[in-house]
C-alpha cells in the first residue's frame, strides 16, 4: 500500500482533543446515510461515541461524477484516507494527486484539500478523522436536509444555515483562499442571522434527541 503524506511532516502526528466538545449522534458502527444531490454516501464504522471522541472512520462513497461540495480546511482534524475502490482525484493545496485502490493518503491539520470522482465506478474511501469532534452530527444534518430538499444543488444548505451548523457544532476550519480570521468573523454573524431565522446546527430527525 502506498502512503502519501505533506512533505516534512510526521505521519504519526496526533491532535490533542482534550478541549474539544461532543453532541449526541444516532450514528454507529454499520449505519449509511446518503446525500442524494452531491452523491455522497457514508457509512459509519466507527463514532465518536465508540471511540471516546479520539477517532472517527466511515467509508466515504461518491458515484461517478460526484465530488465533496467544497475543498476545505480542517483547521485541528488530521485526516486519512485509504482508497477501497475506484479512482479518486485529491486536491492537496494547489495541487491534485490520483490515487488508486490501496493508496492511502495522510492530510495534515491545517492543508487545504478536496476529494471528487472523476471515473466511470463508484469511488469508496475509507476516510479517518483524528479528533472526532462532531463530523458525525454534520453528516447527519447535512444529508438530512438534502434528502428533505433543503440543500441547494451541490448538496449543501444556503449560507447563513451553513455558518449555523459550522458555528454550533463547533467546527474547526474552513475554506482556502480567504484569511481563517476574517472567516471566522463572517461565521458568527451570519450565525447569528441564521438562529434568528429559525436555523439549526443539530435536528432530533436526524441525529436523535439531544441526550443520545
Amino acid at each position: 500500500m502506498r502512503v502519501a503524506a505533506t512533505p516534512g511532516y510526521d505521519v504519526a502526528h496526533s491532535v490533542n482533543c482534550s478541549v474539544l466538545f461532543f453532541l449526541a449522534s444516532m450514528a454507529k458502527s454499520g449505519d449509511v446515510i446518503e446525500n442524494p444531490v452531491s452523491g455522497e454516501r457514508v457509512t459509519f464504522n466507527e463514532t465518536a461515541a465508540e471511540t471516546d471522541g479520539e477517532l472517527l472512520r466511515w467509508e466515504h462513497s461518491l458515484r461517478p461524477g460526484a465530488q465533496v461540495p467544497y475543498d476545505h480546511i480542517h483547521s485541528v482534524q488530521e485526516e486519512r484516507f485509504e482508497v477501497v475502490a475506484g479512482t479518486a482525484t485529491v486536491r492537496i493545496g494547489n495541487g491534485t494527486k490520483v490515487f488508486k485502490a490501496g493508496d492511502a493518503l495522510v492530510i495534515p491539520a491545517g492543508t487545504a484539500h478536496g476529494l471528487a470522482n472523476h471515473g466511470e465506478d463508484e469511488l469508496r474511501v475509507l476516510t479517518e478523522l483524528r479528533p472526532a469532534m462532531n463530523t458525525e452530527v454534520y453528516f447527519e444534518t447535512v444529508f438530512g436536509l438534502a434528502r428533505d430538499g433543503k440543500v441547494a444543488k451541490n448538496g449543501v444548505p444556503n449560507l447563513v444555515h451553513a455558518a449555523v451548523i459550522v458555528r454550533d457544532l463547533g467546527e474547526k476550519g474552513g475554506i482556502p483562499g480567504a484569511p481563517m480570521p476574517l472567516q471566522r468573523i463572517g461565521v458568527i454573524l451570519l450565525a447569528a442571522v441564521g438562529r434568528i431565522l429559525g436555523y439549526k446546527a443539530r435536528y432530533e430527525k436526524y441525529s436523535g434527541p439531544p441526550g443520545g
